[in-house]
């Protein structure tokens, strides 16, 4: 059986829930050895057991993704316990404050352009260098459909950082291209996490953002992850610089 990641060491951040704990798990069985972070170190324990009774390789490293010793860690994890750094999954994001944008506190606003767009500008800060090292990678980002194809009241700063990273994503995919490093930012649309739980928080609100979607539901954690092995993998090895879409046709939708 080919495995698609065979050999790869792979960073997966957000790793405790979601579509981080999904990634990680699918990487792993995909022969990748992960180094994987969030800043709940009991829920990461478990998925590093939850790999390893698979037969997978992985490694916790628990911290705040805010944090430059966090995104230096990882990669230094990755080289020191596995040999180097091929792929990194910056996944792990929040909606720290909902308001209309006058009623935004600067605090609400940093907070979300630091969990959401800074902490992948240290992940990637971090993560190229490694990457160069060994003569190829793959980034990923974890972007949304909100702020690139639809405006949601209240969601101002989750909005412009998330649209931030598709801008980084095309800045590194033209700098580092000729040097084998790809990079590529899902765009995704409603999702059963934790987070996607927060904003449909009752059956009234869920069943409005499934009919948003032209699926009329919204994606399980696996399926976003798929896309992330995708881009990961060889067989995207033409694919670079993508905002892509994996939105249940919400951007589209207009039924």
């Amino acid at each position: 059986m080919l495995l698609l990641l065979q050999d790869r060491v792979a960073i997966v951040t957000g790793a405790s829930s979601g579509i981080g704990r999904a990634a990680a798990r699918l990487f792993a069985t995909q022969g990748a050895k992960v180094v994987v972070t969030a800043r709940r170190e009991r829920e990461l324990e478990t998925l590093v057991d939850e790999i390893e009774r698979t037969g997978g390789t992985a490694v916790a490293v628990p911290g705040d993704i805010r944090s430059q010793e966090t995104a230096e860690a990882l990669v230094r994890t990755a080289q020191e316990r596995f040999g180097g750094l091929d792929i990194a999954f910056n996944n792990a994001g929040s909606i720290p404050e909902r308001a209309p944008v006058p009623d935004l506190s600067l605090q609400g606003w940093h907070d979300a352009i630091a969990t959401n767009l800074t902490s992948a500008f240290l992940g990637a800060k971090h993560q190229i260098p490694a990457m160069l090292a060994r003569g190829r990678g793959s980034l990923i980002f974890t972007s949304t459909f909100v702020g690139h194809t639809v405006g949601f009241p209240g969601m101002g700063a989750y909005a412009s950082a998330k649209a931030g990273l598709i801008g980084l994503t095309q800045v590194i995919a033209a700098e580092f291209g000729s040097r084998g490093i790809r990079a590529n930012a899902l765009l995704c649309g409603g999702v059963n996490t934790p987070m996607g739980q927060s904003v449909a928080n009752n059956p009234e609100s869920l069943a409005f953002v499934q009919g948003l979607h032209a699926l009329k539901r919204i994606a399980q954690p696996d399926e976003i992850a798929q896309t992330a092995l995708y881009l990961a993998s060889d067989q995207a090895s033409f694919v670079t610089g993508t905002a892509l879409l994996v939105d249940g046709g919400v951007s589209i939708s207009r039924t």
